[in-house]
């Protein structure tokens, strides 16, 4: 997700669960939270299944409003010192 204002980067949403992307649900990561990894060509992170358990999240059949700042607030408590 990038900021309208700023133009940076401030999450990436992971689709974990479901089978062939049906019933995923949506888990928006900070962008510090990621490092990219040159030998695999894509980012990595050190969550584990469980961390994702309390995580927020959204599923396919509702919104997230990215513009309500006790979501962002939410998303940045829950990680933060990952």
């Amino acid at each position: 997700m990038i900021d309208k204002v700023s133009g940076q980067v401030s999450y990436a949403v992971l689709g974990f669960g479901g089978f062939l992307g049906i019933g995923d649900d949506h888990y928006p990561l900070p962008w510090q939270s990621l490092k990219y990894d040159t030998g695999l060509g894509g980012y990595r992170t050190n969550l584990t299944a469980d961390r994702l358990q309390g995580a927020p999240k959204y599923g396919n059949d509702n919104a997230w409003d990215w513009n309500d700042p006790g979501r962002a607030r939410a998303v940045n408590d829950y990680y933060s010192g990952f």
